[in-house]
């Protein structure tokens, strides 16, 4: 039945060669060759299967005789590079995507890293004594609050100045070269602080201070930013910025209390910026011969090639591109809250504890440095859990503790309570910026950074600038308590403005 059914299919025959009822003879079959198809050697022939179409017999390429063919090109297809190729256009930086340095890698980092942090110890030293000479400085100079917290306006006005020229500085000068300029531009408001001059020259002195940190600042806050792991770099520079703010308050405190007068204090600033400007001289010189080695995609290279020629067109849009951007405007709101109640408890806490807490001035002008060591530990040792938590949900928690910590220092009448709720609410508040500049930076195309951070600083200085002012304008009329629901309604704005930043996308560097 088998073999009847396989007849149908295969019709055996005997060779004509051999007799019939004998056996064939089975020999090889004979070698197959290649046909030739065509004598012109060179380029492949298109490729065979596009020649196909529905109901024509396919019998190899359709003209074997013609010349060679053009490969076609697809939309969107290019050659492939070479390693060589892909090195050298790495090389020239021409729509590359850099890698992501570490603190290590490149080795010069490491003292780079080190040259932010000194310089972010000796803002903290200029941001966090002012809170403890107030009361010196008002008895000087016999002036009031209000008057007192033209200072605070002075600054803000330096950084805002310097957010619309820092990207500009930066591309004419380069990175070490305008950290430079930041150090001499210190130096000079240093000079005149020290001189002890009338008070209209201490606030143009404090607008010189906030230009030349602002500069610093912005330029710092994008490189560490910018390495691996980010949080933890940004956490170490900006908890370096919380031991300037530790050491400060103490040593002038010490100095005023003793009689001495309170500009001599400045005399260690100017020796502090000396070295900065040395140490950021050395240290961010080459800084654009130590880039990493880049890798290259085709979307990734068509997007930052048109940014960059569009940066190469006019510096200017980097600012409009920044302004444009959501993550600036919210930022900027976030910052402002921040510092404005950072900076508002630093300057005024000492002077609501004399009033209403019969503290001693001698004394409780270290509990900003309480406040600062609280910052500091946050920083060094709170940040780290801000990538394991989630940078949102940790910001939100933490601000929320700050607020009832608020409360705390408000409600309890007693100086020591109060100095101990002073030092956890400073615990608290440390991680929230090196975080929420972490995120920024995420949220942010790497062209603009500067600028967007920069404006971002600008905000966060008038923050700090117009909640002190306000406090102070209002601590004429009522009393320093107000201080309190001042910073109450700052960190209500925190949380608002910090769930209105768009969602963080994975980073694709």
């Amino acid at each position: 039945m088998a073999s009847a059914a396989l007849h149908g299919f295969f019709d055996i025959q005997q060779s004509s060669s051999t007799p019939s009822g004998s056996t064939p003879l089975v020999t090889s079959p004979p070698a197959t060759h290649q046909k030739t198809t065509s004598t012109v050697k060179g380029a492949p022939f298109s490729i065979e299967l596009d020649d196909l179409a529905f109901g024509q017999r396919y019998n190899g390429p359709s003209s074997p005789t013609t010349a060679p063919q053009t490969p076609k090109e697809f939309p969107g297809s290019q050659t492939p590079k070479t390693p060589n190729e892909l090195e050298h256009d790495g090389a020239e930086g021409s729509g590359a995507v850099p890698l992501m340095q570490t603190w290590r890698e490149p080795s010069m980092n490491k003292w780079r890293i080190l040259c932010c942090c000194l310089i972010y110890f000796g803002n903290g030293i200029n941001d966090s004594v002012v809170g403890a000479l107030i009361p010196y400085m008002e008895e000087y100079y016999h002036i009031g609050y209000a008057i007192m917290s033209m200072v605070f306006v002075g600054n803000a006005a330096g950084f805002i100045s310097a957010a619309f020229f820092c990207n500009t500085t930066l591309g004419k000068l380069g990175r070490a070269k305008t950290l430079i300029l930041s150090e001499v531009i210190l130096l000079a408001a240093y000079v005149i602080l020290v001189a002890t001059p009338p008070y209209a020259a201490v606030v143009v002195s404090f607008f010189l201070l906030g230009y030349g940190a602002a500069t610093s600042l912005a330029l710092n806050n994008v490189f560490c930013a910018n390495l691996h792991p980010p949080s933890a770099i940004l956490g170490a520079a900006h908890g370096s910025y919380g031991l300037g703010g530790i050491v400060a308050p103490i040593i002038g405190t010490a100095l005023a209390s003793r009689g001495i007068l309170w500009s001599r204090f400045y005399f260690l600033c100017v020796g502090l910026r000396l070295c900065c400007m040395l140490f950021a001289g050395w240290a961010f010189w080459s800084y654009k011969e130590d880039q990493p080695q880049t890798l290259l995609s085709s979307l990734q290279r068509t997007a930052t090639q048109q940014a960059a020629s569009e940066s190469q067109e006019s510096k200017s849009k980097n600012l409009k591109l920044a302004l444009k951007n959501r993550v600036t405007i919210f930022g900027a709101l976030f910052v402002f809250a921040y510092q404005g109640a950072e900076v508002s408890i630093s300057g005024w806490v000492i002077s609501f504890l004399i009033n209403y807490r019969d503290g001693d001035p001698a004394r409780v002008g270290y509990v900003t440095s309480g406040f600062w060591g609280g910052i500091t530990l946050g920083r060094f040792v709170l940040t780290h859990l801000a990538p394991r938590i989630g940078e949102k949900a940790f910001v939100t928690g933490l601000t929320i503790g700050t607020l009832c910590l608020q409360l705390l220092v408000w409600l309890v009448p007693n100086v020591i309570g109060d100095a101990v709720a002073v030092s956890l609410l400073g615990l608290l508040l440390g991680p929230v910026y090196p975080c929420a500049q972490t995120i920024f930076s995420r949220l942010m195309p790497r062209h603009v950074q500067t600028t967007a951070i920069g404006f971002i600083g600008g905000a966060g200085s008038s923050g700090g600038a117009v909640a002190p002012f306000t406090t102070g304008i209002l601590a004429q009329a009522a009393g320093t308590w107000v201080l309190h629901p001042v910073c109450i309604g700052l960190y209500g704005a925190m949380i608002v403005f910090w769930w209105s930043l768009p969602r963080m996308s994975k980073r694709k560097e």
